[in-house]
């Protein structure tokens, strides 16, 4: 059995011994799911470049399409340059596209991967003077980008928009707009102001009743154009509120990293697909649970995912914009990179006791694949930190 000693709160430390690797039971490949299952990946920085990560993007490329391929072994799609992989958080629409660009590519040869790529208004400054027409222009530079390279879109939630809107009229003048121009229906994205502040006030209103008729009624206005929406407010009757809500079959993603198993099981009147940040760190518990799931075995899905829930909950814990340095912190555990280095140096975004009960609850939830290496990297974190055990 492998050990570690880990810090606590008052400077004292403790042993933590770790279970052995848990063997799942995952999908053949090409099997199906009874549910579309997105996992928003995160990137992998180049942690040997020169620019200053506060100001460039850095991307180890080969890792972070190998992460890709990783996923779609599994059986999960790809939400790509999504908030978990950073954008708007040290990932810029350059380094975005290119990501978009080259994700595609290894999507269309890879038989069976499904991918959906964001496209926002993220090279527009969010001001208060930005017009509604630049925050349209924005929008229709991206997606023709994406559609271009054969993408599917994502429309993501603007940070311009928010800045500049006066009325509700003004984001269902823009929605109208770009879902008009689109070759197929598109995610719309909800993302709450606890993943990002600068959307406070979406759809026109800070209460969220209000926004969300305002949403539900873009929603039936364009229907036809778009697939689904991906809600990401942490409010699991929210969202069940709003999936019965939503026009004939139209799909509700759950964005809800601290609900989803339920919410993907859904109840009597429906079910969530999925569109998950933490189905980045937990693909294979993800993978598993969902093969369970579609055989019938309601038991199994539910006992595969609820351990993975108080690590999701805690890794999206408020401020929850800097769950993604959780993100990376379990694939570097994990051996998915060589390095806990991210885009804009968001590594030191949560403390190491944030980071310390996040590989205690990896490890309750089997999510270290390889014990020995994931305490090595851990002993190596806790001596950056000044921690000697």
């Amino acid at each position: 059995m492998t050990s570690i000693r880990l810090p606590r709160a008052d400077g004292t430390s403790r042993s933590h011994t770790l279970r052995p690797p848990r063997a799942w039971s995952l999908p053949p490949a090409g099997a199906h799911f009874n549910r579309i299952a997105y996992a928003a990946a995160h990137v992998v920085a180049d942690p040997l470049s020169s620019a200053d990560p506060w100001l460039q993007s850095a991307i180890d490329w080969d890792s972070t399409l190998a992460y890709r391929s990783y996923l779609w072994s599994l059986g999960l799609g790809v939400a790509e340059a999504m908030d978990t992989a950073q954008r708007g958080m040290g990932l810029d629409w350059p380094a975005s596209l290119e990501l978009i660009d080259r994700s595609l590519e290894l999507a269309h040869a890879t038989p069976g991967a499904r991918i959906a790529c964001g496209a926002g208004t993220d090279h527009l400054e969010p001001r208060p003077s930005t017009t509604i027409d630049e925050v349209i222009a924005a929008y229709e530079l991206q997606c023709e980008a994406i559609e271009a390279r054969g993408g599917r879109i994502v429309l993501m939630a603007s940070r311009a928009l928010a800045a500049c809107a006066r009325s509700p009229d003004d984001y269902a003048r823009v929605y109208q707009r770009i879902l008009g121009q689109l070759a197929e229906p598109a995610i719309i994205h909800w993302l709450g102001d606890m993943f990002d502040p600068a959307l406070s006030g979406y759809w026109g209103h800070a209460d969220l009743d209000r926004a969300t008729d305002v949403c539900v009624n873009v929603l039936a206005t364009n229907a036809t154009r778009i697939d689904g929406i991906k809600v990401s407010l942490l409010d699991k009757n929210r969202e069940i509120a709003m999936r019965r809500r939503l026009p004939r079959g139209m799909r509700m993603y759950t964005g809800d990293d601290f609900n989803f198993a339920e919410l993907i099981a859904g109840d009597d009147h429906g079910y969530s697909d999925a569109l998950l940040g933490i189905f980045d760190p937990i693909a294979p518990a993800a993978a598993a649970a969902l093969a369970a799931l579609a055989a019938g075995d309601r038991g199994q899905f539910d006992a595969v995912l609820a351990p993975t829930v108080p690590l999701s909950r805690h890794m999206f814990r408020a401020p929850t914009r800097f769950y993604k340095t959780g993100v990376v912190f379990l694939a570097w555990l994990n051996g998915h990179q060589d390095h806990f280095v991210m885009v804009g140096g968001q590594q030191s975004a949560r403390s190491l006791l944030h980071l310390t009960e996040l590989f205690e609850l990896a490890d309750a939830a089997g999510l270290l694949r390889d014990p020995e290496l994931a305490c090595a990297r851990m002993r190596t974190l806790l001596a950056v930190h000044g921690f000697a055990g």
